[in-house]
């Protein structure tokens, strides 16, 4: 049928295993910009105190946390999930990109370990935020400046 809106079930298997890259991209987000700005912080790498790089950076770590205190699944496994079930997969993925992105990012731990090394990670991210702060975007601190010169923040 051509025009149809159809999906076949390969469609759904396609757009899970899109779904598992991009969960994989976000873990990796995650640790690996943790560890960057560890080094950058040491190293003095300016980028890595980039303000829209941080705060998106901290907030991928709070959605994490705020999902794991509020006992809430992941919506990117849930769609995953929901997307295999809907291909005809009844577990993992039997494909080459969706099974090893799912061994990468699904360990056999109980919730409770995956909740506290969560929340913990969030915390070494609150902490380095707060010790290596972002560098204000130049706007904000050019706005920051003319208050100052005009005695508002005196």
């Amino acid at each position: 049928m051509v025009g149809s809106c159809r999906r076949t079930l390969n469609d759904y298997v396609l757009l899970a295993d899109l779904v598992a890259v991009f969960h994989g991209a976000y873990i990796a987000f995650v640790v690996g910009g943790f560890a960057l700005i560890v080094v950058g912080v040491v190293e003095r790498w300016r980028w890595t105190r980039a303000f829209w790089f941080r705060v998106a950076h901290f907030a991928a770590i709070v959605f994490v946390c705020a999902e794991q205190i509020a006992h809430r699944a992941c919506p990117l496994t849930s769609l995953e999930g929901r997307l295999r079930m809907a291909g005809g997969e009844v577990e993992y993925s039997r494909d080459f990109v969706g099974y090893w992105v799912d061994r990468l990012i699904f360990w056999d731990y109980s919730p409770r370990f995956f909740s506290v090394v969560y929340v913990v990670f969030g915390l070494l991210i609150a902490v380095a935020f707060v010790l290596a702060p972002p560098k204000l975007p130049r706007w904000k601190r050019r706005a920051g400046l003319h208050s100052a010169d005009s005695g508002a923040l005196r």
